[in-house]
């Protein structure tokens, strides 16, 4: 279990590492697709915002089982680190749709998405640690 623990935590780690690459490229197509004369309006959508919606999804699943993984392992610690990282995809689903009303609470999104890899990323080094033999 310590393996699956360990493939969870990094797959959500680079997850997120992916969403950030999907949320530049939506930004970049956005001010492109203008400059070329596209009207951006409320139906307007692109690969990079599509894909950083829907992977956001996974993402919470992925937490989800992480979470569920983390009970039936010997990872120290590993119960809290992935209780904190599946509230932090709780805080960063809630961060999303209220950044939608207030624009300027996107910034908490993205610095809870980094919090959310590097969690996550300490989780997947805790899990590749030697295992230390109890007394």
């Amino acid at each position: 279990m310590r393996t699956a623990y360990r493939a969870l935590a990094s797959l959500i780690a680079l997850a997120v590492v992916l969403q950030i690459a999907a949320i530049a490229l939506a930004g970049f197509t956005t001010a492109a697709d203008a400059e070329d004369g596209v009207t951006i309006g409320a139906d307007y959508t692109n690969f990079g915002q599509s894909y950083h919606s829907i992977a956001g999804t996974a993402i919470g699943l992925i937490a989800l089982i992480f979470l569920i993984v983390s009970f039936l392992t010997d990872v120290p610690k590993g119960r809290l680190l992935a209780g904190a990282v599946a509230g932090l995809v709780v805080l960063q689903f809630v961060l999303a749709v209220v950044s939608f009303g207030i624009p300027a609470l996107g910034l908490l999104h993205g610095i809870n998405g980094l919090a959310i890899a590097g969690v996550a990323g300490a989780a997947s080094r805790r899990a590749s640690a030697p295992v230390v033999a109890s007394a």
